[in-house]
């Protein structure tokens, strides 16, 4: 159904135009994403001897607003978000197939603007539901560009906030979906393609100034050899993980001092924690941090964006005594210029951005411009595995480690398997690379993380490790879950309502 002419052009068939438009009206009149199948089939084909029917269709794009009250504790307090209540725009691909299996997928929002990101995600319905199972884990590429594409959602953007995340959380809930079907977890399904698979995922518009497609094939060609071996590495000794769990500001000092040492004790090599309010606050706690984890720990800082060129570098200055493994975000993610000067004027500190970054093509600029030593990638950040993909590829072209952005709900789970995909079949390498950890909110997931040792264990259930358990998704459902019809919000008008939970 991917009519692709090359890489960069998705064009669908003369039919399909035709029969889009024959429908058009039917589906802007149809409130429920429930919708009757755009393509028909043969309701006499049964199961293929595998378990798929070869004709299962989508059948329904969910999708709920899930919010947890994170914010009583202050758990992923920092400056410029000080009060973040995490949450999901939850979206299930549901098909007509016998075995049952749906894709699960997320945006990462922190609580007000969930129902915006998730009546983006709804926006997308007409673009997936009715499409054959086969078709779109048959091409994910392809399924990529067609919710990239579209010109009138497109222009909200184009390839980046809202709408570009909500085909993220699409993008990766058919790669669950894909995962499930093949029997794998996602970083062993991307991991055992060939290199020509790999690069037929990615969109390279707008990047073959700085990477082609043969090129991103070299560095896929020359990590293959070692692949197999890497993976059974993964399997026996895990990733390497740091953590935030300490460091988050609204703490007090004793549970900044307490948790620090606990991470040490529970074997993380680096921890991090957040400052930007005020220097000499920070000063002060960043010596408590290295004094509770002593020498040899790396400490890394965050500033979440709180500053402006001269600032961080006048900040900067001022940390750096106590040994900075990194500093992240120093000022506006979309400041190349910026990060470069700033990268520049406190050097041997190390630079790291990249959570926010929007696409692949500020990923590329910030390469381009030597604006970072360390960089970031988020899972649901951008469109999806696909351009997570590009960005990895981005990084090996020009030799700078990812570290990549979790905590959240959620994205711990989805980062780690793009991290294994690096070191499996990209980068080769673990080397100043880990991924981040935050203990929270996991026990959510029917897949969450396994963390020992200071080491993040690969994932061996097929899938993206992106479902929810159904209690949480009744339990955390804004407003009507039970979640938020206890103190502190019962008199909250908004979580007050007693209409049935149900998903739409």
């Amino acid at each position: 159904m991917f009519n692709r002419a090359d890489t960069n052009t998705v064009r669908p068939i003369e039919g399909d135009i035709a029969h889009e438009r024959a429908n058009f009206q039917r589906f802007r009149q149809t409130p429920c994403l429930h919708r009757p199948p755009m393509y028909s089939r043969d309701p006499s084909h049964s199961p293929s001897p595998g378990g798929y029917m070869p004709t299962a269709l989508i059948t329904a794009l969910d999708t709920l607003d899930i919010r947890f009250p994170t914010s009583l504790e202050l758990d992923g307090s920092d400056a410029m978000n000080p009060d973040p209540d995490y949450s999901a725009a939850y979206v299930i691909l549901r098909t007509d197939d016998p075995d049952g299996l749906a894709g699960h997928g997320f945006a990462f929002t922190i609580g007000r603007g969930n129902d915006v990101q998730r009546a983006a995600i709804q926006s997308l319905g007409r673009l997936v539901i009715g499409r054959s199972v086969a078709e779109i884990t048959g091409d994910l590429g392809g399924f990529a560009r067609i919710l990239t594409a579209d010109s009138q959602l497109r222009w909200l953007g184009p390839e980046k906030g809202v709408v570009h995340m909500a085909a993220g959380a699409v993008i990766n809930a058919a790669w669950d979906l894909a995962a499930k079907r093949a029997g794998k977890p996602v970083w062993q399904l991307v991991s055992e393609m060939t290199p020509e698979q790999i690069v037929d995922l990615v969109d390279f518009r707008y990047l073959t100034d700085a990477l082609t497609r043969d090129e991103a094939l070299h560095i896929l060609h020359t990590a293959a050899p070692g692949r197999a071996a890497r993976a059974e590495t993964l399997l026996a000794t895990g990733y390497p993980a740091y953590t935030t769990s300490p460091g988050w500001l609204g703490y007090s000092d004793a549970k900044l001092a307490r948790l620090a040492r606990q991470a040490v004790a529970d074997g993380f090599g680096t921890i991090k924690i957040k400052v930007g309010r005020d220097v000499d606050e920070d000063a002060r706690r960043v010596e408590i941090a290295r004094a509770a984890i002593g020498p040899d720990i790396g400490l890394a800082v965050d500033a979440n964006q709180r500053w402006d060129v001269d600032a961080a570098v006048a900040w900067i200055s001022r940390l750096a005594p106590a040994g900075l493994a990194w500093v992240e975000e120093p000022t506006s993610p979309d400041d190349i210029l910026g990060h470069a000067e700033i990268r520049r004027r406190v050097a041997p500190v190390r630079i790291s951005t990249g959570e926010h970054g929007q696409n692949r093509i500020l990923f590329k600029q910030l390469l381009q411009a030597g604006a970072v030593d360390i960089l970031q990638i988020d899972a649901a950040r951008v469109g999806g595995v696909n351009e997570n993909l590009a960005i990895l590829l981005l990084a090996a072209k020009f030799g700078v480690p990812v570290v990549p952005h979790a905590g959240g709900v959620g994205l711990c789970e989805l980062v780690q398997h793009l991290a294994m995909i690096d070191y499996v079949a990209i980068s080769g390498t673990m080397d100043g690379r880990a991924i981040e950890y935050v203990d929270h909110l996991h026990e959510h997931f029917r897949d969450p993380v396994q963390v020992r040792g200071g080491r993040y264990l690969a994932p061996r259930t097929p899938g993206f490790s992106a479902e929810m358990l159904p209690t949480t998704l009744a339990a955390y459902a804004y407003p009507d879950g039970i979640a938020w019809h206890t103190e502190p919000f019962a008199d909250n008008p908004a979580a007050a309502s007693t209409k049935e939970y149900e998903i739409s």
